[in-house]
């Protein structure tokens, strides 16, 4: 997948960000997506395929043969994941002395489709989805460790596609440690280099929680959090339980895993949009 070996990390002085419709090997940049504490993302046309891509691009004082080698055993490991939730890699390659990550371009990530409201069966419906990929990863053994909306993205037919596997937990190591992720969406026992697939389950109820009431809890994590009188109101008691076992700061107390996340909002799913249904009906709340 990845041969690694001096001359493919020589260039990695060379930091210079790309530009739009700048060629690169055999893609076309078209603009920069996302900057963050690893890596550029770019959005870019591959040529010789005719599809667009992301290009994920980790900071030149990252590439080294130690991060090299545990992401091609992250890779490989990743590239056991067949689900249709989850993105799966394109590519991992070197162009022109920068590493790269190519995978399929969606039409957004999660978190742009938060910047506006979101009706109560759609956050189910995506809460289902990005549960299901999270558990399929965990009963193939793997913890993602950076949940959040960034790495979400959404197709145009309605499907949503969880990304960054194996990325995430390289990215982790390598640029802090074992206790590093996206402070918004992490579990705290995580913060504290002690992640586990409950840590996962956390992340996940912080972004159920925030689809559904549009607000995003923070530490210290103490319930009820921000929005809870509105997610009480249009959402089923038993949902609502759900979630908060999720978000509980003790792991002993949440799913021991998503799978386990996944079998509760299934169960749940048809009551809750009965439920909804009639208290919209009934009281004129808005979807």
């Amino acid at each position: 997948m990845i041969a690694l070996n001096s001359e493919m990390v020589k260039h990695r002085k060379n930091s210079h960000q790309l530009r739009a419709r700048q060629r690169f090997g055999k893609y076309r940049i078209e603009r920069r997506l996302a900057q963050g504490g690893f890596a550029f993302v770019y959005q870019a046309m591959d040529t010789i395929e005719g599809v667009r891509v992301a290009l994920k691009m980790p900071h030149n004082e990252f590439v080294t043969p130690k991060m090299l080698e545990s992401f091609q055993r992250e890779a490989r490991m990743v590239a056991r994941l067949d689900h249709p939730n989850i993105m799966p890699l394109k590519d991992a390659s070197f162009i022109e002395g920068r590493f790269v990550i190519a995978s399929r371009l969606g039409e957004k990530p999660l978190s742009d489709r938060l910047r506006n409201r979101m009706a109560f069966d759609t956050a189910l419906d995506l809460s289902l989805q990005m549960t299901a990929a999270v558990a399929y990863a965990h009963r193939m053994k793997i913890i993602h460790c950076d949940l959040k909306p960034e790495n979400m993205i959404l197709l145009p037919d309605g499907r949503l596609q969880l990304t960054d596997f194996g990325i995430a937990k390289v990215a982790q190591k390598t640029v802090i440690g074992s206790g590093s992720g996206t402070v918004g969406y992490m579990a705290p026992e995580q913060a504290m280099g002690r992640p586990s697939s409950k840590s996962d389950v956390f992340s996940l109820g912080l972004i159920i929680y925030r689809m559904f009431t549009g607000t995003l809890p923070e530490w210290p994590f103490e319930w009820p959090y921000p929005g809870y009188a509105s997610l009480k109101r249009k959402a089923h008691p038993e949902l609502v339980d759900i979630i908060r076992r999720a978000l509980d700061i003790r792991p002993q107390k949440r799913f021991r895993d998503a799978q386990e996340l996944l079998n509760s909002l299934q169960k749940v799913r048809r009551k809750a949009l009965l439920f909804h249904d009639r208290k919209r009906r009934g009281t004129g709340l808005t979807n």
